[in-house]
């Protein structure tokens, strides 16, 4: 059953909680999506106010998926770069699909809707995101049609004698 993709949902607190509960799983399964594990929501909290506030401020605008049973299993935030050479294109931020969920194509249905909303929005000809390197998430988004266009060696810290590459992805729209 394919998942339900809704651009800007009403931020309920049911949906706050979702987003805090699918972050926390995703990050405990090992999903690079800014935190290393283990955590929980709590720990995960103060970075989602900083993406709800995004939103509200008009800065960031928010993608969620939701499962056959109503559950968030999918999110990615886009947000506006505010630099007023770079407004013409947005950063993917925060792309995420619950563990229960990944191997079922979710994953590129999610960056398909989240092309789909940044093709909505005036003036904006490409999507840039960056990744974790050495986790084949280069590979995923290339297949995507995302264009590796910079890295920066050992950029992310995961932990003591643990460093990543910082690796930067475009997806042009026109």
């Amino acid at each position: 059953m394919p998942l339900t993709f809704t651009l800007d949902p009403a931020v309920t607190p049911e949906l706050r909680d979702g987003i805090l509960q699918l972050w926390a799983d995703v990050t405990d399964a090992g999903g690079a999506v800014g935190f290393v594990p283990p955590v929980t929501p709590e720990d995960i909290r103060p970075e989602l106010v900083r993406h709800l506030v995004a939103m509200a401020e008009g800065r960031a605008r928010l993608l969620v998926g939701h499962d056959e049973d109503g559950r968030v299993a999918a999110t990615a935030f886009l947000a506006f770069n505010t630099h007023r050479l770079m407004t013409h294109w947005v950063w993917l931020y925060t792309v995420m699909v619950h563990p229960r969920h990944q191997g079922k194509g979710y994953g590129r249905d999610l960056l398909a809707a989240a092309e789909r909303a940044a093709r909505g929005l005036d003036g904006i000809e490409a999507i840039r995101l960056t990744c974790r390197g050495g986790l084949g998430l280069e590979r995923f988004y290339g297949s995507c049609g995302y264009k590796e266009v910079g890295r920066v060696p050992g950029a992310i810290r995961v932990a003591p004698g643990d460093d990543r590459d910082d690796v930067i992805m475009l997806l042009p729209l026109l």
